[in-house]
């Protein structure tokens, strides 16, 4: 049994109860488009209104023929109302014009001028119709397109997490965390960490230059060559070079990678890093509290044919914290356009340094997007490597 006490059931049908108002099903009479875009009796009163002002004005004006005034209100029926009303007004405005006009006027003539006016107006109708069917279709083909699209999109971003870290690699002495925000639906940033032994971890992070679509397709290619040689080469400056040569092949000259990676030995305690113009990571030394930046010693990946690299590496003790990040963070902006920048993630990194590895990255993004009002205007990427030599037995070489 239908509902008779909500609003909508008065509107869609006439009220067969005695003594209750009969509800127009206004939108029967308009257009499909316009019904679900708005209120539906707007556009019938306005169009009724308009041939009453005429007819009204065709009765004040005896000797002077009005109905040209009556294209106004034909043209608003035929952009807002459904066929059939729109040509039946074309009917109505001229029988209400024929009862104003004077009687004296010869049969014939009558006639021939009410056939005339309603030939003009269906005319009119007829062309405001086909211009809103066309742009009807053509609306209808936009979102189809449109809809083809973000499904699309939605794969190629299906696609690319598949190229993220699923899990942790068990490596005995380090906590592991990492996470990627994509301003978009797809992102142009990077990040993994791959076991390379039982003792050694190589931590990578990239951001492709630009966002959106191209930006993911090279990310997507740059993590596969990633896993490819880390899988089948252990000298991480070959890895970069032959990175460089594949993405120069692959991209135009207005894209490129920032890129750092980085191999962490629990054994050595130790890691060995390459940083390709990508932003300094930061390197928190427990037993001192201090930050060192591991800066950049090589350009961008994609942008010149050698890539003359150098590979630096620094110690590592018990509680140090290795901060990987993507310009996504340092650069978030607030509502003054101030940036987030490197020191309130310093400040972040070290308040949090006692933290977990997955705590603290929680940390550091929610400091940036409380900042800018998690209103992100880049990839935000995100990866925490701990070092926690004490609770194994770990033998220094």
């Amino acid at each position: 049994m239908s509902d008779l006490s909500h609003p909508d059931a008065w509107e869609s049908r006439p009220s067969q109860l005695p003594g209750l108002p009969i509800r127009i099903p206004f939108a029967s009479l308009v257009r499909g488009n316009v019904a679900a875009s708005g209120p539906t009796w707007i556009p019938l009163v306005l169009v009724l209104g308009a041939i009453v002002a005429v007819a009204y004005a065709d009765h004040l004006v005896v000797p002077l023929s009005l109905i040209y005034l009556c294209i106004l209100p034909i043209v608003v029926g035929a952009t807002f109302l459904r066929r059939v009303i729109s040509y039946g007004l074309t009917v109505v405005c001229v029988l209400l014009h024929d009862h104003y006009s004077p009687k004296d006027i010869h049969l014939g003539l009558r006639i021939f001028h009410n056939l005339s006016a309603i030939l003009c107006f269906a005319l009119v109708v007829y062309v405001i119709r086909r211009y809103m069917d066309q742009r009807e279709a053509l609306a209808r083909t936009v979102r189809q397109q449109r809809d083809d699209l973000l499904r699309d999109v939605e794969l190629a971003a299906q696609v690319q997490r598949l190229f993220l870290p699923s899990g942790k690699p068990a490596i005995p002495g380090l906590e592991i965390a990492g996470m990627m925000h994509p301003a978009r639906v797809v992102g142009g940033d990077y990040y993994d960490y791959i076991p390379l032994d039982g003792h050694t971890l190589q931590a990578v992070i990239a951001d492709v230059s630009g966002k959106g679509v191209p930006a993911a397709l090279l990310m997507s290619a740059t993590a596969a060559a990633m896993r490819f040689g880390a899988s089948h080469d252990r000298n991480m400056l070959e890895q970069v070079q032959r990175l460089n040569t594949g993405i120069l092949l692959a991209s135009d000259d207005e894209r490129y990678v920032t890129l750092m990676i980085a191999e962490i030995d629990t054994h050595r305690r130790m890691i060995r890093y390459v940083n390709c113009g990508h932003n300094p990571a930061l390197l928190f030394r427990a037993s001192t509290g201090t930050l060192t930046r591991l800066n950049s010693s090589c350009p961008p990946l994609g942008l010149s044919p050698q890539e003359i690299c150098e590979l630096a590496s620094a110690d590592l003790s018990p509680g140090d914290v290795v901060v990987f990040y993507t310009d996504g963070v340092t650069e978030a902006e607030n509502a003054l356009s101030e940036e987030f920048g490197m020191e309130r993630l310093s400040a972040t990194v070290r308040s949090g340094s006692s933290l977990s590895a997955e705590d603290l990255m929680t940390n550091i993004y929610n400091a940036a997007a409380d900042f800018c009002g998690d209103n992100f205007s880049d990839d935000v990427t995100i990866l925490v490597v701990k070092c926690d030599f004490d609770s194994f037995s770990i033998p220094r070489s």
